[in-house]
């Protein structure tokens, strides 16, 4: 699936994740999903304390990937920050709210996706 370098796309999400922390985002989690979906190689989900802390680190998000090389072609929901989806493409980002991301649950749709350690 990947157009990048998988081991430059690798260091890219793993980055990602150390700014998103950095940034205060909860429970960051990284979902190597290359294997079991042909629509992204990695999925990053985080959490945010309020519409405002959402909104910053979903800015973050598209800055860093931006400055890597990667193209950001779709958001969603990023007014309302209930859930931002911000899809590079190789890399989908899900920012939630506590409600939201308990409600989705993602990490159990996409159990099948290896873990990535941070």
């Amino acid at each position: 699936m990947s157009d990048h370098n998988p081991e430059k796309l690798k260091e890219t999400v793993l980055s990602l994740a150390k700014k998103l922390d950095e940034k205060k985002g909860n429970d960051i989690k990284i979902l190597d999903i290359s294997e079991v979906s042909v629509m992204a190689d990695y999925f990053v989900i985080t959490s945010g304390n309020n519409k405002n802390h959402i909104q910053m680190l979903s800015d973050e998000t598209d800055a860093l990937l931006s400055k890597a090389g990667l193209k950001l072609r779709q958001i969603e929901g990023y007014d309302n920050a209930g859930w931002i989806l911000l899809d590079f493409g190789d890399v989908i980002v899900h920012i939630f709210d506590k409600e939201n991301r308990l409600f989705y649950d993602l990490e159990r749709i996409w159990k099948d996706g290896k873990v990535l350690n941070i």
